[in-house]
């Protein structure tokens, strides 16, 4: 019984999550968020992102605490943020919401962290779009793991975005396809108190807030980085 209540307070928390109106104060804690991720994530040299894919990588997306549910039916809501490699740099980011769902007689729940690379030039159109669907309008697979990973070629063939999760601690590539990716525009004009286009924002014709420089700067850090190492 206690069980059930609890999926249904779940669920009643995805819908209103979806619906809720962000305040300023709640993206500068998505965005400090996001950089945690990808600090924790990216200084585990042996369980990480590969460096083949750092170094090619056109756009970072990170989507801190994921919320999955089920009950009756399944779902999932997050939203998170992403930035794109620039002629000078890495972006100042902008608003993104990721959603899906499955149908199922399940009862559960989890939060997990998401981070989506787009490695070619078609990913990041991808995620110029209002809206795309992972899996048919945007070609991705779950990405490979291990920073020296020889499984990390595969992906060249036909991958615009992959896809990976972390969950209680473990790092692994996961199948998104199905997961709705859509523009947050009003979270966008928000903070940064003017309305831009995603794609002046991600190809690098708006200045970094001050607020959203440490995850710019962690991005370029871990992503520059590879290139050097080359």
């Amino acid at each position: 019984m206690k069980k059930s209540i609890a999926s249904v307070s779940l669920f009643f928390l995805l819908c209103c999550t979806a619906f809720a109106s962000s305040s300023r104060e709640d993206l500068q804690d998505r965005i400090d968020a996001a950089k945690t991720v990808l600090d924790q994530i990216l200084s585990a040299q042996d369980r990480s992102i590969p460096m083949n894919i750092l170094e090619q990588a056109t756009c970072v997306g990170v989507v801190p605490g994921l919320i999955k549910g089920a009950f009756i039916f399944g779902g999932q809501y997050g939203q998170g943020v992403v930035t794109c490699r620039t002629g000078h740099g890495w972006s100042a980011p902008v608003f993104i919401r990721m959603a899906g769902g499955s149908w199922g007689l399940q009862i559960g729940g989890q939060s997990t962290d998401l981070v989506l690379v787009a490695v070619n030039d078609h990913g990041f159109q991808d995620l110029l779009k209002n809206k795309f669907k992972i899996g048919g309008d945007a070609a991705a697979s779950a990405g490979p793991v291990g920073r020296n990973s020889q499984a990390a070629t595969d992906w060249k063939m036909n991958a615009e975005l992959l896809t990976y999760s972390r969950s209680k601690g473990l790092f692994a590539g996961i199948d998104l396809d199905g997961t709705v990716v859509s523009q947050n525009r009003d979270d966008t004009e928000l903070y940064f108190g003017h309305e831009h286009s995603f794609q002046s924002i991600l190809k690098g014709s708006v200045d970094v807030p001050a607020g959203a420089v440490p995850f710019v700067k962690a991005v370029a850090h871990y992503f520059v980085e590879a290139k050097r190492h080359d």
